[in-house]
């Protein structure tokens, strides 16, 4: 109940309709409380003196206390809405706003399928015990509490049936919960699994019907749909044991009432219209408990989204601002002073081991290597997207552990390995560098990303519209338009991750030759082709997360066999140790 208790602290701006829907649903039961009570005056007294007065006043007032009943129910609809609904979506912002501040270490604790499910199923399992668990949850226990005072006001002795029954009722509860609890959980991981299995289909579609897979993706997806349905069918198989066990329990407590009243009034102990109204309250005891074990049911599958959702919570944050941290990045200066770097603690090896690097401002720095030797990984800890094991690295002079990461990742531009458009126009993607960037400074930057080439001939220009994750360009034309993004940012450091791979050599020479005039950027270009980087300052190679060798392109032409070898693989069409 504990994760059950976190979840709700979050009702902060809603706690006021929460509490006035709780005291609608009293003030309804009580209202519904009433009118056996007059029921039973109408019998025992207007119908057995045939007193037509004395029957149209009770029944006035059994009118009125209906209506009343009916109008607090609708104003605990009304609150109750306004609750679960504003609660759902104030919970959903917090998990996602919780998200935004995750490294890319805590999104490798959870799938993003299951985070997806976290946010809309779980949540919505929540609003769903607010808006159908509050009326239960409140009605039941006042309607049994009420309703067995009031009916041991009317018979004591009568009354001792239902006293032996709760017990049993207790029992059934105990065990069907028992059973039930553990099988949630499952159920949701199971929606987890076949989350997974649409977004992985729908995202790769393309490879799957280039590969001709679609009867394997149906087949996956068929198992993980039924693993779902087998758990949901077992789940709900004892979940609805509860109805029948106790209707069998309730109908026999009614049945002996009805034996045992009989006799009272055979004997004289009880008039017609009480066992009447007595009956009413069974009912209604009944009722209540019954709501009673719907809302226990109801709470253990809360239980379970609830503990998914407060995992989203308690995820730690790997990295995080320092007490005071710098908010001015000077220069565009890196250095790598003896960085060690793995991925897991526990990890036996190292990634990145003894990089000791010196990049001056405004350098131009090409980065090379096979792949796996960790290209990625090094400009990685540049912003901070992870932190060094060991080791430090500095921005203009300064450890980036002591920078805001806003200020920091604000002034380091990268242009990813994997292109990210979203929907929507081409301006407001390249907004995304900058919100404030007018027309002119935006074709300044797709004019030195080359990007404008192709922008003039769409006939909407910049207005022209993209579809998700811009399928309707090529992979150039988006690793273009992801350059000019970046550029509009104007970074103090700018970082191409083998960005130009898509883009043709021609382009590409264009290319550098208009980054090359912005002399007050450091650039770091991660490159497969030589051609990318051979009129850098200085070219890194990286061998297996070792720095293997550092210099200009005819110094390591002169000297270092494995640039030799990728040069002459490349350039000249063949090597045999780093000779052609």
């Amino acid at each position: 109940m504990h994760d059950l208790k976190r979840i709700f602290s979050h009702l902060g701006p809603f706690r006021r309709e929460f509490i006035l829907s709780i005291l609608f649903i009293i003030a309804e039961t009580g209202f519904e409380l009433v009118i056996p009570l007059i029921m039973a005056d109408i019998i025992d007294v207007g119908v057995a003196n045939r007193n037509i007065h004395y029957i149209l006043i009770k029944g006035m007032q059994m009118g009125i206390c209906a209506v009343l009943s009916l109008i607090t129910g609708l104003f605990y609809a009304k609150f109750a809405a306004k609750a679960a609904l504003g609660f759902g979506a104030f919970v959903r912002e917090q998990e996602f706003a919780r998200i935004q501040t995750y490294s890319f270490s805590n999104l490798d604790h959870f799938a993003t399928s299951s985070l997806i499910t976290r946010m809309t199923t779980d949540i919505t399992v929540i609003q769903n015990a607010i808006t159908g668990g509050i009326r239960p949850m409140v009605r039941g226990p006042v309607m049994l509490i009420l309703g067995l005072f009031l009916a041991f006001l009317m018979n004591a002795k009568l009354s001792l049936v239902f006293l032996a029954c709760i017990p049993v009722l207790g029992v059934i509860l105990f065990f069907i919960v028992r059973k039930v609890a553990p099988l949630y959980g499952r159920l949701q991981i199971c929606m987890d699994r076949v989350n997974a299995a649409i977004q992985e289909n729908l995202t790769a579609i393309r490879a799957v019907k280039a590969f001709v897979r679609e009867e394997y993706e149906e087949e996956f997806f068929e198992k993980a749909n039924h693993s779902l349905a087998d758990t949901s069918r077992t789940t709900f198989h004892f979940a609805v044991l509860n109805l029948p066990a106790f209707q069998a329990t309730m109908y026999t407590a009614i049945v002996l009432i009805l034996w045992f009243g009989g006799n009272f009034i055979r004997t004289g102990q009880m008039q017609v219209g009480q066992l009447t109204g007595f009956l009413s309250y069974v009912l209604q005891i009944v009722n209540s408990l019954m709501l009673i074990s719907n809302v226990f049911l109801m709470l253990t599958r809360s239980l379970a989204s609830a503990r998914r959702i407060n995992q989203v919570f308690d995820e730690c944050p790997d990295l995080s601002d320092p007490k005071d941290p710098v908010t001015e990045i000077s220069d565009g200066r890196i250095d790598f002073e003896h960085v060690y770097f793995k991925y897991k603690r526990d990890a036996q090896q190292y990634t990145l081991s003894d990089i000791d690097l010196h990049i001056r401002s405004g350098e131009t720095v090409g980065i090379i290597g096979g792949t796996g030797s960790s290209k990625t990984t090094l400009v990685q800890l540049i912003p901070r997207l992870y932190d060094a094991s060991g080791g430090r690295v500095l921005v203009g002079g300064s450890d980036v552990r002591s920078y805001s990461l806003c200020a920091l990742r604000d002034a380091v531009g990268i242009v990813l390995q994997k292109n990210v458009l979203f929907s929507g126009t081409i301006r407001e993607n390249l907004q995304w560098g900058n919100p404030d960037a007018s027309d002119t400074e935006i074709w300044n930057a797709c004019h030195t990303a080359c990007a404008d080439e192709f922008i003039r001939h769409f006939p909407d220009g910049l207005d022209t519209r993209l579809e998700q994750g811009g399928i309707n360009l090529s992979g150039g034309q988006k690793q273009r338009l992801c350059i000019a993004r970046t550029l509009l940012k104007h970074p103090k450091i700018l970082i191409f991750d083998d960005s130009t791979s898509a883009v043709d050599t021609a382009t590409e020479e264009k290319m550098r030759r208009r980054l090359s005039a912005l002399s007050s950027m450091t650039k770091l270009v991660i490159a497969q082709r030589v051609t990318s980087v051979m009129h850098a300052d200085k070219i890194l190679i990286l061998d297996d997360g070792h720095l293997h060798a550092l210099g200009t392109h005819e110094s390591l032409l002169a000297s270092c066999p494995v640039y030799q070898e990728i040069y002459d693989s490349q350039m000249r069409g063949g090597t045999t140790n780093g000779n052609a």
